[in-house]
């Protein structure tokens, strides 16, 4: 630790500290534009200028400069940094005209008005007018895609966007080309940008450059009710601020969360919204004669208890989605519980996971932060790229730290940062677990190996084999000790961890997903719920009855007999649990449309037309009775590990492997669930992707 002296009060911090960090660990407020936490330092800008004590006789570019470089004082005191002596004041009063020489005023008319750090640092540091009365200079606007909205002639060159697409996203798209007055960030073919976190530099942008395309002209910052939630696009739980007007959700924003996904969310979770107002189901349908019409709350409930009574619970069978609450999965298993059913399942996709086998055999035990503290990764039958996109950042900013070694077994995709691709299936894996090639020495020797184990490789009939082979590895290259635990499972869906914790699997005798499905289309289950499950093959239901219980109308809707609408994420409160086992709370941001209702309210209604009413009349009793049964769940933001001899037993199941090769879980990115595929938005961004495999395919 080095003492600095900063506007007379001295501190200590770290000597690789810049000096602008030093001014912050002080109190004092600096300026800045070009200067970001995560990104590397430019020191174009020149707004943080600070006045060096016994330095040179001018200001010094505080982002620029780091506290070892700082000479002591001739008897050996701490050096001192000013950030409010007049040679500062005139400093930055001088960059603030100059950056204001060509940026043309238009504040009014601006998206980033409200929130932009040129209007708040302007009204703090700069001065009311301008001595140059010349022209401003004006740039023609680039298209770099659907999502990001470019007015260039706002541009300031602080090059956030550059160093973030290229050192973050790892997609070198963006550029600043030409100088002096020429200068100008560009895509440099001009074409759409495309990264899965190109959305980030809307907020990166310190000015209005770079604002976003769908959101534009829709509201006014100070309009909108925020409100902190948690993102259900894949199984990350990204912290994000939801913005509403009235009962709308305008726009998705990033909270900062270091453990999870510091300030970064992927381009699905930011531009969702527009998916949550269209093809909404907004009050209950039964099917007639072979059409669905509109029908009463009463009506359809009756024709569904008629159906339950009739049915049995032995010949009912229920299906959740990837964006089921905890609460939700509770309320539905007590209903299946109580009508005498063991034929349930979250795994809608098939996943070979088994609560039964130990809490550490599915979950990402070396938390998401552990990324950064592995020396060697091995990626199977995963692509993180699109099964969660800012946890493949984290993976990106582990290699540029240290060129770590990293190895594929599945499907060889860009992955942003260079990869050892070792195979495509199941006998690649057999070697690695057999103690064979050059990459089993590199786990062995490296002292914190990370295995992370896809959707891809666990969702197949061997499965649990697959499992038990990655389990056997990871103990056999020394990742299962105390104090590291290397094996991970990168779920895909924000429902399937709480699911698993909380059993919503199928009981002794009871049906998978499927299982449900077989049984269906063979005559042996006459009823079927499906709570938002939309990803399954619907003809396969044959002539079961089909009750929906979700919020939009898509494949699961279309093929129901009876629709009981249903609240999205952002409509309810709710608890989640991320890959890692890390519990969060998401409250309501808004409200449901027409008759719409939340899940768990559906449910219990339901049940009492089964003649089997859930004990459980309000959300709170509900969570009470979640709470006692699963304790763990109140540890908000806390997550309780599972055990590393778990795994080991995993390890010894075995199992035999089908030669065959691994198939990512997500075949288009945009298009994962119900909400994404009623975004026009996600759509003209997946026929953009589509369009661009077809160009390289050429």
């Amino acid at each position: 630790m080095t003492k600095i002296v900063v506007d007379g009060k001295e501190v200590e911090v770290p000597a690789e500290y810049t000096l602008l960090q030093a001014c912050e660990e002080a109190g004092a407020e600096v300026p800045r534009f070009c200067y970001h936490d995560r990104l590397s330092i430019a020191g174009n800008c020149r707004m943080c200028l600070v006045e060096v004590k016994g330095g040179p006789p001018k200001p010094v570019a505080s982002c620029a400069m780091n506290v070892r470089d700082m000479r002591p004082g001739p008897n050996g005191e701490p050096p001192q940094v000013f950030t409010k002596s007049p040679m500062v004041k005139k400093a930055r009063e001088g960059v603030m005209e100059f950056l204001l020489i060509n940026h043309p005023l238009d504040c009014p008319i601006c998206d980033q008005g409200g929130e932009c750090d040129l209007q708040d640092q302007a009204m703090a540091y700069g001065v009311d007018s301008s001595r140059f009365d010349e022209n401003k200079r004006a740039v023609e606007n680039k298209y770099i895609g659907p999502l990001v909205k470019t007015v260039m002639t706002r541009c300031i060159h602080c090059t956030r966007c550059v160093r973030f697409t290229t050192e973050v996203a790892g997609v070198s798209e963006l550029g600043l080309t030409g100088r002096g007055e020429d200068a100008e960030i560009t895509t440099y073919l001009e074409s759409a940008l495309s990264s899965e976190l190109q959305g980030n530099v809307i907020d990166l942008c310190p000015v209005g450059a770079l604002t976003s395309r769908p959101y534009a002209f829709n509201a006014r910052p100070w309009e909108l009710t925020k409100t902190e939630g948690v993102d259900v696009m894949d199984a990350l739980g990204s912290a994000i601020r939801i913005d509403t007007r009235g009962r709308e959700v305008m726009r998705i924003m990033p909270r900062t969360n270091e453990a999870v996904n510091e300030e970064w969310i992927s381009d699905k979770t930011r531009f969702i919204w527009d998916g949550l107002k269209t093809q909404r189901l907004d009050r209950p349908y039964v099917k007639r004669d072979g059409k669905l019409g509109a029908a009463s709350w009463q009506e359809a409930f009756e024709l569904v208890g008629d159906k339950v009574k009739a049915a049995g619970g032995a010949r009912v069978g229920a299906i959740a989605g990837d964006l089921a609450s905890v609460e939700d999965l509770y309320a539905l298993k007590s209903l299946m519980t109580s009508i005498g059913s063991a034929n349930y399942d979250c795994r809608q996709d098939g996943a070979q996971l088994d609560p039964r086998l130990g809490r550490s055999t599915y979950l990402f035990n070396t938390m998401v932060e552990g990324i950064e503290d592995a020396d060697a990764i091995l990626l199977v039958g995963a692509n993180p790229r699109h099964e969660a996109a800012v946890l493949n950042a984290r993976i990106r900013k582990r290699y540029v730290a240290g060129q770590i070694p990293i190895a594929l077994i599945g499907q060889n995709v860009d992955q942003t940062y260079p990869v050892d691709y070792l195979g495509a299936g199941t006998d690649t894996l057999a070697e690695l677990v057999a103690g064979k090639g050059a990459f089993f020495e590199t786990l062995k020797k490296a002292a914190r190996p990370m295995i992370i184990v896809g959707e891809g490789a666990v969702a197949r009939e061997d499965g649990q084999a697959i499992l038990s082979a990655a389990a056997k590895l990871a103990q056999s290259v020394g990742a299962l000790a105390d104090e590291w635990n290397g094996f991970n499972v990168l779920a895909t869906a924000a429902s399937r961890v709480g699911g698993l914790d909380i059993g919503f699997v199928p009981q002794e005798g009871g049906l998978t997903t499927g299982g449900i499905q077989n049984a269906a289309g063979k005559g042996e289950l006459d009823v079927v719920f499906l709570l938002g499950a939309d990803e399954l093959d619907m003809a396969s239901f044959g002539d079961a009855f089909v009750v929906y219980i979700g919020t939009h109308g898509d494949r699961g809707a279309h093929r129901a007999d009876v629709i009981l609408p249903a609240a999205a994420y952002t409509e309810k409160p709710g608890t989640y649990v991320n890959l890692e086992g890390r519990v969060q709370l998401n409250p309501r941001a808004a409200f449901p449309p027409g008759d719409a209702r939340e899940d768990w309210a559906i449910l219990r209604a339901l049940s009492a037309h089964t003649g089997q009413a859930l004990p459980f009349d309000s959300f709170n009793d509900l969570r009470s009775a979640l709470y006692k049964d699963h304790p763990h769940l109140l540890g908000v933001d806390q997550i309780e590990k599972g055990a590393s001899a778990d795994i080991a037993k995993l390890a010894e199941l075995g199992g035999d492997m089908q030669g065959s090769t691994f198939v990512s879980a997500v075949t288009d990115y945009y298009m994962t669930n119900p909400i994404a595929r009623a975004s026009a938005v996600m759509a003209e961004c997946s026929q953009l992707a589509k369009s661009r495999s077809l160009e390289a395919a050429e």
